[in-house]
């Protein structure tokens, strides 16, 4: 992230900027940065003026304390000002709540995308795994645990026990451990983990909710609801996609949706 901004609490923001065009900006979900979703700016720069950035505590991005959602929907006010005023946003994972919220909030944007937020309404016991993860979360953060709180994210995420202790001794660990508070951050954003309809019903701009095919039928099924809570939402699946989306194939579909 070569460039900073300020948000409205004097929070650097980091972000990168490419292309030529309308703007858009991307935002990532938990546990990832600007550079996780750096690749898609790459297919979108050919049409568009596209920003990424580092969300608040993480990369080359300040943090003030305390955290709330609303100094996050401000963050990206900040980007859109940069922007030149409007913009259109692409939430992946979790940063597609963020994107919501932010629609919803009255950032000045002029279309919407989400990737699989990954709202939990039709997943057995989704509400509860939610509330005992949002519990065992804030326990392991508020004495320190950094490691185990990203544990607990993994765990949710699905990840088996094996593969959990495997990335405790892999390189990457450390720099998990780094960004673990923000985990707390993406929590709140999703507000109880279930599709905030009252918010989308109040989002008034086109909206796209985009799932993979490959993923599992919850996620499918939760990112249509997406699309059928908002005036104008509309849903689409990637076949052969799951929620590690490949750049190249979300790309096309979100330049054309923008485009319109």
């Amino acid at each position: 992230m070569d460039k900073k901004t300020l948000s409205r609490d004097g929070t650097p923001i980091a972000y990168e900027r490419s292309g030529h065009g309308p703007a858009v900006i991307l935002v990532s979900g938990a546990m990832s940065t600007g550079g996780t979703v750096a690749p898609l700016a790459v297919p979108l720069s050919e049409r568009f003026d596209v920003l990424v950035y580092d969300r608040r505590g993480r990369g080359a991005s300040g943090d003030t304390a305390p955290y709330a959602v609303a100094r996050e929907v401000e963050d990206l006010a900040a980007l859109t000002e940069v922007a030149g005023g409007e913009a259109c946003l692409c939430g992946i994972s979790s940063g597609g709540a963020l994107v919501l919220e932010a629609a919803a909030s009255g950032v000045p944007v002029r279309r919407v995308a989400v990737y699989e937020t990954p709202y939990a309404d039709f997943l057995d016991g989704g509400a509860e795994r939610n509330a005992e993860y949002t519990e065992k979360l804030t326990a392991a953060l508020a004495e320190g645990r950094r490691g185990d709180a990203v544990e607990h994210f993994l765990r949710l995420t699905g990840m088996g026990e094996g593969m959990i202790q495997g990335a405790r001794q892999s390189p990457m660990w450390p720099g998990m451990e780094a960004v673990a508070p923000t985990l707390a951050y993406d929590n709140s954003v999703m507000a109880g983990g279930l599709v905030p309809r009252d918010r989308l019903a109040s989002i008034t701009v086109p909206l796209l909710a985009v799932a993979g095919g490959a993923s599992p039928e919850w996620m499918r099924d939760g990112t249509r609801a997406v699309a059928e809570a908002a005036p104008k939402g509309s849903y689409r699946v990637l076949e052969g996609q799951t929620h590690m989306v490949d750049p190249t194939a979300l790309g096309p579909v979100l330049a054309e949706f923008f485009a319109g």
